[in-house]
């Protein structure tokens, strides 16, 4: 041991990088949580080739060839619909960049965060493996090699980039919007863990705020076993023995994964859920210290590690966990103890404490995809508190001294403990040239779940297809149902804050997880209603109702559990109460204790109580980013529409407001009845004594005046003097408003407007005076607020004239107590597909709560297009983003196999077809999707595209899966003749 202390403040970092967001598809697993299942139970992902797979591969002749592989199911396949990516563009995309970028969606979308609206600038830094798709490709596809070959500087630029690896990390920056660094690294077997340093360098240096990274090696072809040769390092089974004495070589597998990055404090700031911190990086390469050029180095990997330890500023006696290299060679293994021992006794001389595994003994060896796949294990394992077993393990490589070294062979299902201190673990990746890298990694730190206020819980779901949305109900529900301790205020959150909105969208409101689980697997029209619809940025009016509308306890549970609201209606009571002389909460949200009293149905106490809920309701909807179009009052109603739009102050309306009800209620009494009929049947019928004080609809309209005459016309009606089947109902009301009964409080109510400064409306108001909008002249004039005590209702006109302004998608929100505006909305002649009648609170007669109705509106308002601020929903509580079940794509094969076949399809029924030669040999551009919004507003593919991309799957020709072979063979010769050469160097 050289130094027993802690390493000196300069060599440590300020701060760590929280991981928040991963994803991957490994061999036997198609996403982290199986991964870690088959991990945890000791499975392998390596796979037998089924006999005569390849029929037409002279491989499986060879004596030597060995029947295994380690793939990702499916890897050919690829929802580019979701994308915006026709399917010319998908065939031609190498597969790798395909999956990496559907796990780079993700990957974000398990961090809870919308993938292309991410907040602050999102960097990328990821490799691929070599393409051998377009190897694959070359060999069967004549026309493809004479386009390729052209492609620079005229060309087939779409093949070129379609491709290469330099555009895998941008490809995922332009689809998904990010605006930070875009970078491909490459470096080999270790790539995907530099591009993991690269990114907590970049994080460190505030060049991005959030980051993706990771790595993807997919090959070409698919299940197809490999040639063992003597001393390579190739095993001759198929089975990586990782530190075994029978170590004979590892097996290469496909896999990708891509992590997401978070400076710690930041992530804890925002309440992201950690998998794990990353407190130190090292990264290096051999130089030329070493027996060749692929051959791994003491010195180097060591320098790596020391460097990471340094970083973090730890020792290393605190690291309880290994995740090796370990590709299973007799030579390589004990070269990386060597290393790792020679790093730990810098500041440890303890022997045998820290366990160690190896990913590639379940998995293969995933080339530039192993260290992501390294990084992801060992945070599932930090998370589960639990260090999976490796594989294949009997007895020790005889050249590994672990009896005198920090390390212990993990080959058992191991529970974490760590009494000291957090549990810690190191990852490494050590690439074929000489780049190491190392990271240490740390248990997230504690985090507390908080109880919510809120009795009930909005679960917003949507998708591209009825399809994916049943699909991930499903999955939600059962994540729910296997995961009870979950918080349900925390699941809605993220799904609001965390998702991006599509076409097909299901709401459900619970209480607990239990009735989420079951709504969500009910499919319920009524429970769990789905909407198909486009519609976003939808106009929304506000109407406010008139007085009638109040009763006792109306909005009590919202005002007990949204502190907007509750903030609101707080300011306004106080401003009544030197007007009313009394707080009007004590009325409106009585005692439970308190005796029965019928004050609140006065006209002087209705109108300000009114007021008071229609105004602090629409300032909560506005703190919810619901932005009215246009607003309607009915009667005092717009009051309520002027205070919100700026014409009056809040306090100067409560005034008017209180003023109005003490006026009208100082008057003679009168009544009331609502008649159907229109106001041109209507008119000539009535009495002298009698006037229409609303057209509320197209055929309905109230009549007022003294109580005799309404007695005696509804006597009229009823006997039918006025023609069969004219409903008529007198109503429940102690003065004739709207009437020249109103005459007396005009002058007195005039007097004291014209004492208030008056503002032209900054949101568009449909006089329900005038049914026109309310221009400037008109809000500012105080006859106008006085005149609207006596004149006629024209709820119906300003409502027609409303809709003659939207021809397409309108939602209609009533902003008051119970629901008779919204009854009377929808007597307007609606397009019931594209306007919708919402109401902010139940009807005084339902059972609903106040929250359970008002959130499932807010479910609607967002199925119906409305923009709202989800950060806003759960405000004045502490509220955490989970890691939830993620998008379902709806993958479909696209590959250039389809193609060939449906191109000799067609020259066997038209040959001179084989023989026309283009006019050019560039092809034409293919159209690009738009990147704004990244996803769904791309254009679908043309239906005969779509159709070309369902061909059965077909066998290469025969030629292909040998060049392919060839290809891969000779990559890997170059790597066998250097571990020879080092084989006999040692033996010697």
């Amino acid at each position: 041991m050289n130094n027993a202390t802690e390493p000196t403040s300069a060599d440590t970092t300020t701060d760590s990088v929280a991981i928040i967001g991963l994803a991957g598809r490994f061999p036997g697993a198609d996403d982290a949580p199986t991964f870690w299942n088959n991990l945890a139970a000791g499975l392998s992902g390596v796979t037998d080739v089924p006999e005569g797979h390849n029929p037409d591969s002279s491989l499986p002749s060879h004596p030597n060839y060995v029947p295994r592989a380690a793939v990702v199911k499916d890897a050919d396949f690829f929802d580019a619909q979701f994308f915006g990516i026709y399917p010319k563009q998908a065939v031609d995309m190498d597969p790798q960049h395909r999956l990496f970028l559907e796990m780079a969606w993700h990957a974000m979308e398990n961090a809870g965060y919308v993938p292309d609206a991410a907040p602050g600038r999102v960097g990328v830094f990821a490799g691929c493996h070599m393409n051998t798709y377009i190897f694959t490709r070359l060999a069967a596809d004549a026309e493809f090699r004479e386009s390729l070959a052209d492609s620079y500087p005229g060309g087939s630029l779409t093949a070129e980039i379609s491709n290469d690896k330099d555009y895998l990390a941008t490809r995922v920056a332009y689809q998904l919007n990010l605006r930070g660094p875009s970078v491909a690294v490459q470096s080999a077997c270790s790539t995907s863990l530099v591009a993991i340093s690269q990114a907590c360098e970049n994080l460190m240096a505030r060049s991005c705020d959030m980051a993706i990274s990771g790595g993807v090696t997919v090959t070409f072809p698919q299940q197809q076993g490999y040639l063992h040769t003597e001393d390579s390092i190739l095993s001759p089974d198929g089975s990586c023995r990782t530190f075994d004495a029978d170590a004979c070589g590892t097996i290469f597998g496909d896999g990708v994964g891509a992590v997401v990055l978070k400076r710690l404090s930041d992530a804890i700031a925002d309440r992201d859920d950690i998998y794990a911190v990353i407190r130190g990086w090292g990264v290096n390469n051999d130089g030329g210290d070493k027996m060749g050029y692929t051959a791994p180095s003491v010195s180097g990997q060591s320098t790596a590690i020391k460097l990471a330890h340094r970083r973090a500023g730890i020792t290393a006696d605190t690291i309880s966990y290994v995740e090796a290299h370990g590709t299973g060679t007799l030579v390589g293994d004990p070269i990386e103890v060597n290393a790792l021992t020679e790093a730990f006794r810098e500041t440890t001389d303890k022997k045998q404490f820290c366990r160690i595994g190896s990913l590639k003994t379940n998995v293969g060896h995933l080339d530039v995809a192993a260290g992501v796949s390294s990084v992801i294990k060992t945070s599932l394992a930090l998370r589960h508190r639990q260090i999976p077993p490796m594989l294949h393990f009997k007895s020790p490589n005889p050249k590994i001294d672990f009896a005198n070294s920090p390390f212990i062979v993990n080959d058992k299902l191991t529970d974490w403990e760590s009494p000291t201190g957090p549990r810690r673990a190191g990852v490494s990746a050590f690439g074929v040239g000489g780049t190491n890298a190392h990271l240490v990694i740390e248990e997230a730190p504690a985090s507390e779940s908080l109880a919510s206020p809120r009795p009930c819980h909005l679960i917003r779901l949507s998708a591209r297809s009825l399809t994916a949305l049943d699909q991930m109900s499903d999955d939600l529900a059962q994540h729910l149902a296997d995961n009870n301790d979950l918080n349900l205020a925390d699941v809605s959150h993220t799904l609001q804050v965390g998702r991006k909105t599509f076409r097909h969208k299901r709401v459900v409101v619970a209480s607990d997880l239990p009735e989420a689980v079951e709504l969500l697997r009910s499919r319920s029209p009524k429970q769990a209603p789905t909407v198909d619809n486009r519609a976003t940025a939808t106009p929304i009016a506000f109407l406010f109702p008139g007085q009638g509308s109040q009763h006792i306890d109306m909005a009590r549970a919202l005002y007990e559990t949204e502190p907007v609201f509750a903030e609101h209606l707080d300011a306004c009571a106080e401003c009544l109460t030197p007007h009313l002389d009394l707080d009007l909460r004590t009325l409106v949200f009585p005692a439970a204790d308190a005796p029965p009293t019928d004050r609140l149905d006065q006209t002087e106490i209705a109108q300000p109580a009114l007021f008071m809920i229609s105004w602090a309701l629409g300032k909560w909807w506005q703190s919810l980013g619901v932005q009215p179009t246009t607003l309607i009052g009915h009667s005092v109603g717009e009051f309520a529409a002027a205070a919100l739009a700026g014409v009056m102050s809040m306090e100067d309306a409560a005034r008017l407001v209180a003023l109005r009800g003490r006026l009208m209620q100082s008057l003679p009494a009168g009544s009331m009845m609502a008649v159907q009929l229109s106001e041109e049947r209507l008119q000539p019928l009535l009495p002298e004594s009698l006037e229409i004080a609303a057209i509320n609809g197209p055929a309905f309209c109230v009549v007022s005046g003294p109580s005799e005459a309404v007695t005696a016309f509804a006597a009229e009606i009823e006997a039918g003097r006025h023609g069969e089947g004219i409903a008529c109902r007198t109503l429940r009301t102690s003065h004739a408003f709207h009437s020249r009964m109103m005459d007396a409080a005009i002058e007195p109510f005039e007097q004291v407007v014209r004492k208030i400064e008056l503002h032209p409306p900054t949101i568009p108001i449909v006089s329900s005076v005038t049914a026109l909008p309310m221009d400037a002249a008109t809000a500012t004039d105080p006859v106008y607020w006085a005149r609207q005590i006596r004149e006629p209702v024209r709820f119906s006109d300003a409502m027609a004239a409303l809709i003659a302004q939207h021809s397409g998608d309108l939602v209609l929100l009533e902003v008051g107590p119970n629901q008779a505006l919204s009854t009377l909305a929808r007597q307007q002649p609606l397009d019931t597909n594209r306007q919708h009648v919402l109401s902010s609170l139940p009807h005084v007669s339902q059972t609903a709560t106040d929250t359970r109705f008002t959130v499932t509106t807010i479910g609607r308002l967002w199925q119906q297009g409305v923009t709202l601020d989800w950060t806003k929903v759960y405000v004045g509580e502490l509220r955490s983003r989970l890691h939830l079940p993620m998008y379902r794509f709806e993958r479909q094969r696209y590959s250039f196999e389809t193609d060939l076949q449906r191109g000799k399809t067609d020259r066997d029924q038209n040959p001179a077809a084989s023989t026309e030669k283009p006019a050019t040999s560039a092809p034409k551009p293919q159209p690009q999707p738009s990147p704004q919004p990244a996803v769904e507003v791309a254009a679908e593919p043309p239906v005969a595209q779509q159709a070309a991309t369902t061909v059965p799957q077909q066998p290469l020709p025969t030629h292909t899966t040998s060049v392919a072979q060839t290809v891969i063979q000779q990559q890997m010769q170059l790597m066998n003749q250097q571990m020879t050469l080092l084989n006999q160097t040692r033996r010697t």
